[in-house]
């Protein structure tokens, strides 16, 4: 996985991560009380593995649980051992981990998540922290203090485990989007909700489907973390996974999670995410299964200031100029798949232009974009 990430172009998107998840590890511990990695599975063990990974410039992340044993009845990182297995993860080289809770109670939860915490940054490595703690008290308030979260871990599972269906999925943004009052102000840079993997690329979703995520993930601001084989993926489930002003907005360094602002009788859903430079992203979703629908609104109704704004369609890849905020318009979504715009206001795109013009005389080269920058901007 991490030669693919490398090779067909992932690692440049920002996909950059390689996390292994449960079952990595051997049944005993060893004689010093420290976690060792399976010895048919990982033969030259995880220190060697992140060397590896390291190498071609990513990042290795690990699994363990916060508990007697692991989901899948593996050892787990009881309390006195949390600082052993910190150090252990620390030593061989790791980034990231998954800090699971099964087999664990909630008093247990309480001392162990912040401790791991704590006891990751007195290793001195960086080390990216995801707690499911949230997962395993409902993910709401009072059981659940987002704040405390926000301190000590950088992203977190709030929810159930994706499965690779559509249902699934739908499942997670109703959740997430009828919790939102809530959920929304709890993520921000360095602190993200977790709706968990993208299952694009395996079996379970349809094309239609597959978008339906990528854009959905975009506006909650998830992070982006591929659960699929790189080795067999279908030219267009690469291409979602890849699209770069999907990313951009997912990415985008303001860092404040979307919302949804409309639930149609007609089974559509408008989602809208705040992002840099007064830009913006709408999705317009369609939990139909009957045939294409077309939705009919317009900026003013969706709250948007009076002007003129630029579109551009994250999937077609084309651009509406012009539009005026009180225009009406009217979009084609098909059955339970997605409409994604990235809206601008016009004025912004003209002193783009003139800033770009100016750039020109001033240096005597031809403006280009840098090559990292998404298609959108």
């Amino acid at each position: 996985m991490a030669d693919r990430l490398v090779e067909d172009g992932w690692k440049e998107l920002g996909y950059e991560y390689v996390i292994i998840d449960d079952c990595w590890v051997s049944k005993q511990r060893d004689d010093q009380g420290r976690l060792q990695p399976d010895p048919t599975r990982f033969p030259g063990g995880i220190a060697k593995l992140a060397r590896y990974i390291h190498d071609r410039g990513l990042k290795l992340g690990i699994y363990s649980d916060m508990g007697s044993h692991t989901c899948m009845g593996f050892p787990g990182t009881t309390l006195d051992k949390i600082e052993i297995d910190a150090q252990t993860f620390a030593s061989w080289g790791v980034d990231y981990l998954k800090f699971d809770g099964c087999y664990s109670n909630p008093v247990e939860q309480m001392l162990g998540y912040p401790q791991m915490s704590k006891a990751l940054n007195a290793t001195g490595r960086p080390i990216a922290y995801s707690c499911s703690w949230p997962a395993y008290l409902g993910g709401l308030p009072p059981n659940v203090n987002y704040s405390l979260l926000g301190e000590i871990c950088h992203l977190w599972r709030n929810y159930d485990d994706i499965q690779d269906s559509w249902d699934s999925v739908q499942g997670i943004i109703e959740w997430f989007a009828s919790n939102q009052d809530v959920l929304q102000p709890a993520a921000g840079p360095g602190r993200w909700n977790d709706p968990d993997m993208l299952i694009i690329g395996n079996f379970g979703l349809s094309v239609e489907q597959a978008r339906s995520q990528m854009a959905l993930w975009a506006i909650m601001a998830a992070p982006l973390i591929m659960s699929n084989d790189l080795r067999n993926l279908d030219n267009w489930a690469t291409a979602i996974l890849q699209n770069k002003a999907a990313i951009a907005i997912n990415q985008d360094p303001l860092g404040i999670q979307g919302r949804r602002l409309v639930q149609e009788k007609s089974h559509i859903d408008v989602f809208w995410r705040p992002l840099s430079n007064s830009a913006s992203a709408l999705v317009f979703l369609s939990h139909r299964t009957d045939m294409p629908f077309l939705y009919h609104t317009s900026l003013a109704k969706l709250n948007y200031q009076p002007g003129n704004y630029m579109v551009y369609d994250v999937f077609t890849s084309s651009t509406v100029t012009r539009l005026k905020a009180s225009t009406d318009f009217t979009v084609s979504i098909n059955p339970t798949g997605v409409v994604m715009w990235y809206v601008y206001p016009q004025q912004q795109s003209q002193r783009l232009h003139l800033h770009h013009q100016q750039h020109r005389k001033e240096s005597h080269v031809r403006y280009r974009k840098p090559k990292a920058e998404s298609t959108v901007l």
